[in-house]
Formats: structure tokens, sequence, C-alpha cells
């Protein structure tokens, strides 16, 4: 296995404070130009040796214990999860151990990175065989030496693969040489509280309602009748910058040039007006006020969310009792089913994970049916939607509960993945570059201060010229749109 460099691995994984680190599966990206794929005889080799002598322990790191709980739930060959929660057992004895490394401040990468740089000095226990990413930063990973091909090397087939949607297969994919799979798709919608769309546009129907979001002008016109009512729009800073970040005409960067695209622009200026007449609470993701402006006390019209956000991030702040103090996920705790979702002013997505064989593994027949049977299997796939609400990566599945009389008690009744279908036909990931985590978090941190009023445009634009450049050295200029 010929290894990236130390320095250029942990340049790749954009060390920086990370603003949207700790979502479920949302997003940020970053890669170095000296990261190259494994050779395929090198990597088949490898993966002949490991199906010639299965280990009994598993080892699987990942940032939170999203995955762990679909693992546990859902996958069939378990037999027993420790109290703790530590370990798995499966039904032919193997040991699944868990190493959960929170996002904050690029941890998680930043561990992964030095057992991944260690991995072959390791004992074949102490190996890491499976490992989490998410789409920002999902080429730093599948563009190396330390992931395995899931189909050369792990054996899925085409066949398998064949229900996904294609984007999470584009991902992941380097010269024709697929890295990954996952089980869910990640398409955003727009969700908003009933009783304020109600309050402020004498509608909560979501096909109504979204009549009045279509586009950014009508967006903007609800915002300042909203203000007029005494609401929020939106709770901060970054709500809305995934929808206008995925819909950039081009990467961040080509060759060492970055070019900061118009739509990002368009997201400060709306940002700006938006701070400056009160439409939001100059709040940031993941922080007290965000989440609060989410449960029972919020007065904000919505949110930008994408599928997982749903389900593992809105539904539990609109609780007034968690279900750790012995809530219930029902209406009459908090303001569940006060949300519902429309498809709002553009269509984007939003993050994502994905699952990986790390190269040196002694799993691979055990990753291969984990993989098989997770991401690839119809049925599976579909009672994960039907139990959670998360949307997952099997399209005929999908559109099976599009088309029934599937509800969301948390969405007042709505059948929400119909939108996410719809939605999720409309994924483009050819603008997807190794700069991505690097470049969405640094043009955020850089023109807070801007929204704030402690910098002017041109000082919050130079903050991210030297904040990029410093991350990323190989980078020589910064365009801006005219």
């Amino acid at each position: 296995m010929r290894k990236i460099s130390r320095r250029n691995f942990l340049l790749a994984s954009g060390a920086v404070a990370v603003t949207a680190a700790l979502s479920a599966c949302g997003g940020s990206s970053s890669s170095t130009a000296g990261s190259t794929a494994s050779s395929t005889a090198a990597s088949s080799a490898a993966a002949s040796e490991s199906a010639a002598a299965e280990g009994k322990v598993l080892n699987i790191w990942c940032w939170n214990d999203e995955f762990q709980g679909r693992f546990n739930d859902y996958y069939p060959e378990v037999s027993e999860v420790a109290a703790d929660k530590s370990t798995t057992t499966l039904k032919d004895g193997t040991v699944v151990k868990w190493t959960i490394n929170a996002n904050e401040n690029n941890n998680y990468q930043n561990k992964l990175d030095e057992a991944l740089l260690n991995q072959d000095s390791a004992a074949d226990d102490d190996k890491i065989d499976i490992f989490l990413i998410e789409a920002d930063y999902a080429l730093k990973y599948v563009d190396s030496d330390y992931v395995l091909d899931v189909k050369k090397d792990i054996g899925l087939t085409d066949s398998d693969l064949a229900g996904q949607y294609q984007y999470t297969k584009d991902i992941v994919t380097v010269d024709g040489s697929q890295r990954g799979t996952t089980w869910q798709a990640t398409p955003g919608l727009f969700a908003y509280r009933r009783s304020i769309a109600k309050d402020v546009l004498g509608t909560d129907d979501p096909t109504e309602v979204q009549t009045y979001l279509s586009d950014w002008d009508k967006f903007n016109d609800v915002a300042a009748q909203a203000a007029a009512k005494g609401y929020k729009m939106l709770s901060g800073f970054d709500d809305a910058y995934r929808t206008f970040s995925n819909n950039v005409a081009a990467p961040w960067v080509s060759g060492t040039t970055v070019t900061v695209d118009e739509n990002i622009m368009k997201w400060v200026d709306q940002t700006k007006e938006y701070t400056d007449k009160g439409y939001n609470n100059k709040s940031s993701l993941w922080d007290s006020q965000w989440a609060s402006d989410q449960g029972p006390t919020g007065k904000v019209f919505g949110f930008f969310y994408s599928t997982w956000g749903i389900n593992f991030t809105l539904l539990g702040n609109s609780l007034a009792t968690p279900t750790a103090e012995g809530g219930k996920e029902e209406v009459g705790n908090g303001i569940y089913g006060d949300y519902a979702v429309c498809e709002g002013p553009q269509s984007y997505y939003w993050g994502g994970t994905w699952i990986c064989a790390a190269t040196g593994t002694d799993n691979a027949e055990t990753i291969k049916d984990v993989m098989t049977k997770l991401t690839c299997d119809k049925e599976i796939d579909k009672q994960i939607t039907l139990d959670t609400q998360d949307y997952t990566n099997n399209i005929e599945a999908m559109n099976e509960i599009a088309n029934s009389d599937y509800q969301s008690a948390f969405l007042g009744g709505q059948n929400h993945i119909a939108l996410f279908a719809k939605s999720a036909e409309k994924i483009d990931m050819s603008n997807a570059g190794p700069y991505d985590q690097g470049c969405n978090e640094q043009i955020q941190n850089a023109f807070r201060d801007y929204f704030d009023g402690t910098v002017d445009i041109d000082g919050a634009k130079k903050n991210f010229e030297t904040a990029i450049m410093e991350l990323y050295p190989e980078l020589t200029e910064v365009v801006w749109p005219e």
C-alpha cells in the first residue's frame, strides 16, 4: 500500500473548527492533490489474503451513533448488543467493536487519519475494517490507498447496486473504482411550522405553502410577512447555505485557483439582509439557539433540512420532554406534529454517510454481507424508512412508500417520502470537488463577522482568502464574482 504522506493526509482533513461537524450526516469534504487510487493488483491481493482467514473482530469507526443504531437494529446477523453498546456480537461469533469519535474540531478525521496511517503495523484485531465518511470530505478518503473497491475487492456486483441512486455511487467513485456505499440518500426540503404558516399565510397545507416559497423572491416576501407577525424566517446565518452552495455552476477549485460562485454571494447578500432586518436569530448551525428555535418556545418559520435532519435532529429538538427523560414521540409532547415539509425555492442535497472498507481488513466477507444487506436489500431499506422516517438508498422501495398511504405523525400526517423522492431525482454531484469541506466551512466562518457587522464585506473576503490559503497552501488565488 502506497501511503499518502502524513502531512498531506492531515492537510486533506481540513483541520479547522468545523461549523457543520455535529450533523448526523451533514456536510463537509476535502482532499489533496497528492492522494491517488490504489493499484488494482495490490488491493485485489489484499482482499484475497483477507478472504482466506476471516477475522473474529470487526472494527467500525464513526462519529456518532446513527450507523451503530442502523446496524444493531437492521443487520440480520446481529445476535447480541452489549449493555453499553461498545460491542455487538454477530451470530457467527464475530465481535463488532465500535469506535465513535465526535466530529468537533475535526476530531473524527484527525483520529481516523492517525489510525489509517498506522494500519499496516496494527495487530489484526486492532485494524480498522469499516469506517464512515461524509459527502464533503469523501474524496479525501476514496481517492487514497486506504479504501478498497466495493466491487473488485469486496465483491458487490452491479446487480447488487442497481437499485441505488446514481449520485450515491458517483460521489465515491474514482477512475471507475467505487470505494464506498450507503444506505441513505439525502435530498433536501424546507421544514416549516404549520401553526406559524397558518398565522402568516392563512394555510398550513404543504402544496399551498409551496406556492408562497417557490422561488427566492417569494421566500423573501414571506420573511417580511413573518417578521411583521413577530416571527423569524430562519434561525441563523447558515440555515440556507446548502441550498445556495449545492446550486453552483462549477467546483470551488480549478488548478490552484479558488473561484467563489455567484450563488455563494447570493447567500451572503440574503443572509446580510436577513440579519440587518431581524429576519433571523443570528444563530449558527448546531448551537443552542438554533436547537431551541426548533422547539416548543421557538418562533422560527422553518429550517432547510435534508432527510436525516427530519428524524435525527428536528424531531428530537421539537420535544418538550426528551425521550431520554421518558418523553414519547407523540402529539402533545412539545410541538410534535406541528412541522410539515415543502420543496422550497431550490432543490438541494445535504450530507450523507458512506460505508468504506479499509485496506488491510481481514473481514472482507463480513463487510460484503454488511454492505449488501444494509445498502442493497430493498426490504431492509424500506423497513428502515417505515420505522425511522429516514430516506434510504433504494429507488424502488422509496417510490413504493411515496405512492402508498404512508403518513408521518411527526409531520402532521404528511407523506414526506413523496417529496423527497421527487427531490432525489434532481441531485447533481457534478460540481463536487476535493476542496469542498474547507471552502464551505471557511466561507461561512469568514462572513459571520460581516453579518454581525464586525467587518465590512472586503474584510470578510480578505479573511476568507487568508484562511483558505493557510488551509491549502497549494492554492494561489481567490477570484470573486464581479
